[in-house]
């Protein structure tokens, strides 16, 4: 068998979006084609193709990108056979029925006398990302409205509860399955795509014996006529969130009509407090770490605070430890919070890692709510046991190793809401094993009297944890630091890095 019909035989079988060029010359000796020799039949091009453009041309089956960056890389990877890649390589397309820009990422190598080229489509699978569906609830959907096929990432089925050997739920079964109170919502977004505006609505569907929230962003794909050619959509379970405001709410009418005592109202801002964002019992693991959340409501508050934290590992091996506290009290300052903590859960589902750029959502966030509060958020790397962190409004960390109290640097950030278009610079700490790194909001230290003092109380209780941590550390500095205060709620989290 010849080499061009063993490399073709591998090449179709191969899962991934792979084709081998063999160069055509003019008559001086210059390349002015290339020809497909082989290509994968599993993976295809943008218009469907695959092993149908065997033996094609290049100029013929890609017009567009002759002469282009990604024809001179191939040039020069066959002039100079040193492999190269472009990470991202925009096509675009103007004919009727095919989207109009689509981006890649390609790898190109000298093989056999051509090239061997590795590509895959970024656009679209960078929205499948399985980490990101399993960590905010999410799923994603496309529907061509050419074809009427159906694409469903993993996310969906696990949110329809259906087997995905079934394949994508029918659309008449999809509709059959929205709540008929619901159903003139679906109606408004359909319309709303059609006057080419994206759509953002909350819509009920009841999967086997449940009834499930789901909000759904829909987009329109066009060719370069401007006629829709695909639908986009990206769905969330958001059906826990829903049952918190309402059981909220409940809880806040109680309240209003005054049907509970005292002794209740208390036991009401736990149960909020545990709702919006249960505390673990003890200390925990995390990537690289040891951790402990501690939460205290006010002495004379019966009423719920503002104060949240957030501490999980990340897909990728990093963990994200974040503490903060919106102004006030109340059920005002709980949705607050509560507003805070999701959205950022909702970033870090989308692949945001920077602290700088998580707090300047935050902010607009809180600018368009109309509230204020600060923050700190970091995002750990146990692989380097670098601390990247930023901070709006809020004290910094504090760092103890080894029996001392280690002062790191402060960047500026201004408080959350207090004006909507701010940058919050990023600072590193570089940790080492044993360090114990200390994330609060204020009312660990705002007491009545000598605010510094206790402050100083703080560092040195943390100072003498670091210098002899013992078998349990964070249990022992916890029992050091904590006491209600008597005007506002304390919040901290402690971290020590693993050996």
């Amino acid at each position: 068998m010849a080499d061009e019909d063993v490399v073709r035989v591998l090449l179709a079988a191969i899962p991934a979006g792979c084709t081998w060029l063999l160069p055509i010359a003019g008559d001086d000796g210059t390349v002015t084609d290339f020809r497909v020799a082989a290509t994968s039949e599993q993976i295809h091009d943008i218009y469907g193709r695959g092993t149908q453009r065997l033996g094609g041309r290049l100029r013929e089956l890609y017009p567009s990108m002759v002469d282009g960056p990604l024809w001179m890389l191939y040039l020069k990877v066959l002039r100079t056979g040193a492999p190269a890649t472009m990470d991202e390589f925009q096509y675009e397309e103007s004919r009727p029925g095919v989207v109009a820009e689509s981006r890649f990422e390609v790898s190109v190598q000298r093989v056999l006398g051509g090239l061997l080229v590795w590509w895959q489509r970024v656009d679209e699978h960078r929205r499948r990302l399985e980490s990101t569906e399993l960590l905010g609830s999410l799923g994603w959907a496309e529907y061509d409205l050419a074809t009427g096929h159906s694409d469903w990432s993993p996310g969906m089925y696990r949110i329809f509860q259906r087997d995905p050997a079934d394949g994508p739920l029918p659309r008449a079964d999809q509709a059959a399955a929205i709540l008929a109170e619901d159903r003139g919502v679906a109606e408004a977004a359909w319309q709303t795509l059609d006057v080419g505006a994206a759509s953002d609505v909350t819509v009920r569907f009841r999967i086997d014996d449940a009834v499930k929230h789901l909000r759904i962003l829909s987009d329109l794909a066009r060719d370069a006529d401007g006629q829709p050619v695909k639908i986009y959509a990206v769905v969330q379970d958001v059906t826990a969130r829903v049952t918190s405001r309402t059981e909220i709410e409940r809880l806040s009418d109680q309240v209003r009509v005054g049907e509970l005592t005292t002794l209740a109202e208390h036991r009401l801002a736990r149960q909020l407090q545990q709702m919006i964002q249960p505390v673990p019992a003890g200390s925990f693991e995390l990537d690289g770490l040891d951790a402990m959340v501690s939460y205290l409501p006010a002495e004379s508050a019966v009423q719920v605070g503002g104060d949240w934290y957030h501490a999980k590992a990340l897909p990728g091996g990093q963990v994200v430890l974040a503490v903060g506290d919106v102004a006030g009290h109340g059920l005002e300052a709980a949705n607050g919070m509560a507003h805070l903590r999701f959205a950022l859960v909702g970033w870090l589902a989308v692949g945001i890692r920077d602290p700088g750029l998580l707090l300047r959502h935050l902010n607009q966030l809180c600018a368009q709510l109309g509230i204020t509060g600060t923050a700190v958020v970091g995002v750990y790397d146990p692989r380097t046991r670098r601390l990247p962190w930023s901070r709006a409004g809020h004290m910094a960390p504090l760092l103890g190793r080894d029996g001392r109290n280690i002062d790191v640097e402060q960047p500026p950030g201004l408080l959350l809401g207090a004006e909507a278009e701010t940058d919050f610079p990023v600072a590193t700490i570089r940790l080492r094993p044993s360090d114990l790194v200390l994330f609060y909001t204020d009312g660990l230290v705002e007491r009545r009297g000598n605010v510094a003092r206790r402050a100083a109380e703080v560092r040195e209780h943390l100072r003498t944890v670091s210098a002899e941590p013992g078998r349990d550390p964070l249990p022992r500095l916890h029992r050091l630091l904590h006491a209600p205060s008597p005007d506002d709620d304390t919040c901290t989290l402690a971290v020590r890095v693993r050996n």
